[in-house]
């Protein structure tokens, strides 16, 4: 059983890859990155902004944030409470979304304008 999944999850691998190949033309991966760029940056910048917000209104009532903290803020993370790190997590999720959207959108036109200049 286990092998017929394998062979099962093979051909649909394959397949879904000859797909990609077809429907991921080099113009249209670097037009897909830059949205996906426009659109990380549109949902990182602000709620990255607001999340070093909210971490420092959580901990600074509570102590001296060192210098630089802004820079490393994840390593705060353990200073935090409970309830404190409940509302900081959305806010750094929706902000490590933005980013990932951005680094995944400049990769892929990235390699899209690389496949275009050098394999017309």
């Amino acid at each position: 059983m286990l092998e017929l999944l394998l062979v099962l999850a093979s051909l649909v691998v394959i397949g879904l890859t000859g797909l990609l190949t077809v429907v991921a033309t080099p113009p249209r991966m670097v037009e897909l990155g830059l949205w996906a760029l426009a659109l990380g940056l549109l949902i990182g910048i602000p709620t990255g902004w607001w999340y070093h917000v909210v971490l420092y209104r959580a901990l600074s009532l509570r102590m001296a944030l060192p210098p630089g903290w802004w820079q490393r803020p994840v390593a705060l993370h353990p200073l935090l409470q409970a309830d404190e790190y409940r509302h900081v997590r959305p806010w750094f999720l929706a902000g490590a979304l933005g980013f990932v959207l951005c680094l995944a959108g400049g990769v892929a036109a990235i390699v899209g304008l690389l496949v275009m200049r050098f394999y017309p």
